[in-house]
């Protein structure tokens, strides 16, 4: 007998691993499906959006938009154009030297990810634009907002100088 439990050990064990693995992967996705949310695409909203005002001779500024995403899926903001600004505007990314210096790096496209979302910020993600005109506090400025996989979405956003609480902006 105890030759017999030895020679089984191995393929019981072999068989054994993808089997308990298969059940835990089956589990988690049992629970995902029963949660409601299996296979639902990306539902991205604008619940934030400003400028800051341009300062000084300085002919680019930035935009900021808070992107919720209450879906099922991530989705992809893969650009946005403007009819109020010269060039298309640019996602970037705010990033500092060794010598303690600040530039934007141009991104091609930032996550939004499922159940939670992506919030702008001058030390983060941003998108640096070029007005066509002077832009004043208060001013509405448009954006097209393009996902891979959503429908884009037009919003205004509000003129602010840099610096200004932001809190309690109305909702685009």
């Amino acid at each position: 007998m105890p030759g017999t439990f030895a020679r089984l050990r191995a393929p019981l064990a072999a068989v054994g691993v993808p089997v308990l693995a298969s059940g835990l992967a089956l589990a988690g996705l049992g629970a995902w499906t029963a949660s409601g949310r299996a296979g639902s695409p990306a539902h991205v909203t604008v619940t934030k959006a400003y400028v800051y005002q341009p300062l000084g001779t300085t002919p680019e500024t930035a935009a900021f938009f808070a992107l919720g995403n209450d879906g099922g899926s991530a989705d992809l903001l893969t650009g946005l154009t403007s009819p109020d600004t010269t060039t298309s505007p640019l996602l970037s990314r705010h990033r500092m030297t060794t010598s303690g210096a600040a530039y934007r790096q141009p991104v091609g496209s930032v996550r939004v990810p499922a159940g939670d979302g992506l919030t702008m910020a001058p030390h983060g993600i941003d998108v640096t634009v070029r007005p066509k005109s002077a832009w004043r506090p208060g001013d509405e400025v448009s954006f097209t907002l393009r996902f891979a996989h959503g429908a884009p979405r037009t919003v205004h956003a509000v003129v602010v100088r840099p610096g200004a609480d932001t809190d309690g902006l109305p909702r685009p």
